[in-house]
């Protein structure tokens, strides 16, 4: 296991406990990297142009890094390219920024071809606006291996626009194919609920919990990259549940829209359950919910979004409801619940049930025919049959899409 330091550089009047939140999510994305934390490094300043922390601080990482053995130092701000030059030089070692390890972490999970593009799509548009540094970095010193990147020519900031634009265009492919299996599933019967959330909110125990079978649930970032989706039965009506990767706090749009195809499984569901965690201080809660809400905006069309209030079992129950009514603006109908436990979860297959497409109900009258024997057997496929009454006719009170009971009337006596 390769051994790490962490550096964050705080903004002077900055609040503690906000600096102290985004350190502990570095520690966690460098536990999901598989990297071993043997120090951290903090200042507080403004950022400095060459180094980010102050040229006094890099001589002291220097030299942490050497008596640790350190193999990589990873900043919790983004870096320049010029800073990471800098500060790389001084150190003798490899220097990343957070969205580098964030891209880290993608990379090493993306299992499918449409993942492992949103990784490349990620990773350009994050080294573009850097594109015309690095060339320039490398041909100062030839120094072909600087941050990986090998030898370049002037060209290589159009060979990254080019390679933006192929991946983009095969990704929308893919989208387009994701649209088309929509409109299967619901042809089939199927309604769409997807679990949104950020990292450790306890998404994947809640599926785990709902679709009752094993799936990966660690208490790490990311353990959920490709979208696991399963089939459940809510009130005899047929759901397919969707596992999605989590949101992670100060996430940048550009990483947003580049893997905008991986939360399409978000932006296609009928129904969307955003989980929360109710551990956190109520001004994260806040803010993640403020930060969900605006990844979700202009982007969903008559979506229902129900909000979980997870791990409430962790929260005594006045804490409770002071964060409960202190978000209630943003989360005005909420289901409390606790994925570990499985307490709410009948609340919560009612809220789900209640807010899947309309079906409407029928009575059907058909003729007793083989015809008919197999059109019923098909409606049990299609819909929800309340009852059945076989006699000179076979007459059925039904639920189901509004296409079933269309195609079902022409033959309604």
């Amino acid at each position: 296991m390769k051994k790490v330091i962490l550096v964050q550089r705080n903004d002077p009047g900055a609040d503690h406990g906000a600096n102290e939140r985004k350190l502990a999510e570095l520690k966690e994305l460098a536990r999901a990297a598989h990297y071993s934390v043997v120090g951290v490094l903090t200042q507080t300043r403004y950022p400095d142009r060459k180094y980010q922390v102050g040229r006094g601080k890099v001589d002291e990482l220097a030299v942490f890094v050497e008596v640790s053995g350190a193999d990589k130092v990873i900043f919790n701000h983004q870096l320049s390219t010029t800073q990471i030059y800098n500060i790389s030089e001084t150190c003798k070692c490899e220097v990343i920024d957070r969205f580098n390890l964030i891209l880290e972490i993608f990379a090493s999970r993306a299992t499918t071809r449409r993942a492992k593009l949103q990784v490349e799509l990620a990773r350009l548009q994050y080294e573009l606006p850097k594109a015309r540094s690095i060339v320039s970095l490398l041909k100062k010193d030839e120094r072909p291996g600087f941050m990986g990147l090998g030898g370049y020519e002037d060209s290589y900031e159009q060979d990254v626009k080019k390679r933006i634009v192929r991946i983009r265009n095969e990704i929308h492919s893919s989208c387009k194919s994701s649209e088309s299996l929509r409109s299967f599933r619901h042809e089939r019967g199927f309604s769409l609920v997807a679990l949104a959330g950020y990292t450790n909110a306890g998404k994947s125990t809640l599926f785990q919990s709902l679709v009752k079978e094993g799936t990966e649930v660690e208490d790490m970032l990311f353990t959920t990259l490709s979208p696991t989706t399963r089939s459940l039965s809510i009130n005899q009506r047929r759901v397919l549940l969707t596992d999605t990767v989590g949101f992670i706090e100060d996430l940048p749009h550009w990483m947003v829209d580049a893997f905008r195809s991986t939360l399409d499984e978000i932006f296609l569901a009928d129904v969307i359950l955003l989980v929360v965690d109710m551990s956190d201080p109520v001004d994260v809660i806040r803010q993640k919910l403020v930060v969900s809400h605006d990844i979700f905006w202009k982007r969903i069309e008559g979506v229902e979004i129900v909000t979980v209030l997870n791990k409430v079992d962790m929260v005594d129950s006045d804490d409770l409801k002071r964060k409960v009514d202190a978000i209630s603006y943003l989360a005005p109908h909420p289901v409390l619940i606790s994925a570990s436990s499985g307490d709410g979860f009948e609340a919560l297959v009612d809220k789900i049930y209640e807010n899947l497409p309309h079906w409407d109900r029928s009575r059907i009258a058909l003729d007793m025919s083989e015809e008919s024997l197999s059109m019923v057997s098909w409606l049990y496929d299609e819909g929800i049959v309340h009852s059945i009454d076989y006699g000179e006719q076979i007459v059925l009170d039904i639920e189901a899409r509004e296409e079933v009971l269309q195609k079902v009337s022409k033959f309604n006596i």
